[in-house]
This record gives structure tokens, sequence and C-alpha cells, in this order.
């Protein structure tokens, strides 16, 4: 009985809950200073949706075995230090394909290290890929803008330094999860929209998890998570009708142009968070402009599907997602 419950106790203290919990009640106590009706959605729901499944969250074909990571400090603005790690497949080269890899948590939470981030890490570098695992500042008390802007310094980062780093700097493809999918296809949208070869150098592909690509759709009237309006809401400052501009310009589907990336969009149709709809807008869109896509569908798969299930499509997504950005590296 006191081994099981000190396994209980070793999990939780390793989970994304235990390990910030911190942060996140600063968070709450913030909001509740800001105006106290925030404070019970701010406290109960991002609560009830991250500790549903999170301790154990991981791929479900996560390799046995170490892999060996090094973290690095790619910024610091005042007394907030960013980082990142990188994560190195067993075999050595001189120089690996890189997977730019960017956590979920609607822009106000989660963290490069959290489980089911290493769990992805570890998968990616099993396949022969370096796998970079990002933190970036919290909506609650900055902008998108900067976001997007540690983003880019976090890429910018890894480009100057990739002989250090051994990474090649001409086969990256950049990759995330709801929030931070969100967030690499904004960056090789805008970007390749704006031409802007310097900042799209050595970039192949884009690969994005149950990702919203028009922030309008987190607030349609078939959109019932109240998460995903109070994280969208925080982040660009108010609500779509209040702020077109901002929800027009943040979202990626509105900038993409016949110079896109390859892109690889994954989507699970029960999703309550993020809708599935704003997947198929967006393969729509790719395939108007002939952006050469794949759209892999999980029937049952809501939000985070790959880390909680462990059947037959998930394993067939996981394995179709590495084929694809192998492709785009070679």
């Amino acid at each position: 009985m006191k081994e099981s419950l000190e396994k209980i106790v070793k999990k939780f203290k390793e989970s994304w809950f235990g390990v910030n919990k911190a942060c996140f009640f600063s968070v709450i106590l913030l909001l509740s200073a800001i105006k106290s009706g925030l404070f019970l959605i701010g406290f109960t729901i991002p609560l009830v949706f991250y500790i549903r499944g999170i301790v154990k969250a991981k791929v479900p074909i996560e390799p046995e075995g170490t892999f060996k990571y090094q973290t690095c400090k790619y910024k610091e603005i005042g007394n907030t230090v960013l980082k990142l790690d990188i994560w190195y497949p067993n075999q050595i080269k001189d120089a690996y394909p890189l997977i730019f890899f960017a956590h979920g948590g609607g822009w106000i939470s989660g963290f490069r290290n959290q489980p089911n981030n290493v769990s992805w890490c570890k998968f990616l570098a099993s396949k022969g890929f370096a796998a970079v695992s990002i933190d970036y500042r919290f909506a609650m008390l900055n902008s998108m803008e900067n976001i997007l802007t540690d983003y880019t310094d976090a890429l910018d980062f890894i480009k100057n330094n990739a002989v250090e780093l051994k990474i090649s700097r001409d086969a990256i493809v950049l990759m995330g999860l709801s929030a931070g999918g969100h967030l690499a296809l904004l960056y090789s949208s805008y970007y390749t929209f704006m031409n802007n070869e310097e900042k799209m150098r050595g970039i192949k592909g884009v690969s994005v998890y149950y990702s919203p690509s028009d922030l309008r759709d987190l607030f349609a009237k078939e959109q019932k998570s109240l998460f995903a309006r109070f994280a969208t809401m925080v982040t660009l400052k108010g609500i779509p009708n209040n702020r077109p501009d901002l929800y027009y310009n943040y979202s990626p589907i509105e900038w993409i142009s016949e110079r896109m990336i390859p892109t690889l969009v994954v989507h699970g149709r029960k999703d309550t968070i993020v809708p599935y709809t704003s997947s198929v807008n967006l393969v729509s869109k790719l395939k108007s402009k002939n952006i050469p896509c794949r759209f892999l569908i999980h029937k049952k798969g809501g939000h985070g599907f790959e880390t909680h299930l462990k059947d037959f499509r998930t394993v067939r997504i996981l394995e179709e997602t590495v084929r694809f950005m192998k492709r785009l590296v070679k």
C-alpha cells in the first residue's frame, strides 16, 4: 500500500500539474485580482481540462531507453528566462534534421518539458530527428505578438547555433500541438505570404495536431468549450466582435498563399476544444492553392487523443506523421 502511494505521489510530482502548480495558481490569483467574475472560470475550466489524463500522457509508441538532451537559454526579458530543450537521436551524426516543436495550452499555460511534450520528443528522436521543445511567454501578461516574437527568437537561436547544436539548417519542420500548432501555422503562412525568404530558409514543412486555423472558430455556436473561449479572449484581449482586426490577422488561414510550404494536418472528429471544422477549412484552403498537404483524421479522437488512445488508428497516424516529415527533409 505504501509503495503504491509513493508511486502515485511520484507521478503527480512529475506531471504538468504537479511541476507547475505554483505558476498555475499564481495565474489564478492574478485573475481574481483583476476581476472576481473571471476567478471561477479561470480556476475550474483549466483545472478540469489539464488534470484529465495529463499525469500519464504520452504517445502510445514511445520508445524504451534513454535519450540525451540539453537545455539552452535562448532569450531573457527582464526577470523572465526562456529555455528550450534539444533531444537527440542515439545514432551519432554531424547534423540532424530538426523538428521545431511548440507545446499547446491555449497560449496561457503549458511547458516545454511536461510529460506529453517529452514523450513526443523521445518518439521523434527515436525516428532520427533532433527535436527542440520550446517555452514561450504566456498571454496572461503578454500579447500574441510577444508570443510570436518568442517563437521566432527560439527558431533563430537554433539556426544561428546550428553547427554547435548539430542541427541541419536546411532540414527543419515546424510542429505544434493545439496552440503550439497555431504558432507554427501562423509563422509559416505569414512569412510565405510575405515571401520572406530569410525567415523561411531551411524550413521544409509544417505539421500540426488539432490546431485552430481561424481563431473565430473558437467562438462559433457549435463550439462549447469555455476553456478555448476564455484562453482566446485573454490572449487577444477581447472577443471577435470587439477585436475583428486581431482575430483576422492572427488566423493562419487568412495568410495561406501559393507559396505556403507542405502541410500535415491532424485532427480528431470528437474534439471539443478546437473544432474539427477548423482543420477541414484549412485543408480546403491549402488545396485551393495547390499546396501539398495531408489530412489525417481520427474518427473517435478528441483533443490530445494521441497521448490517450492506443488503438491502431492512433499508431497509424503517428507513423504517417513521421513518414510525411522524413520525406520533407531528405
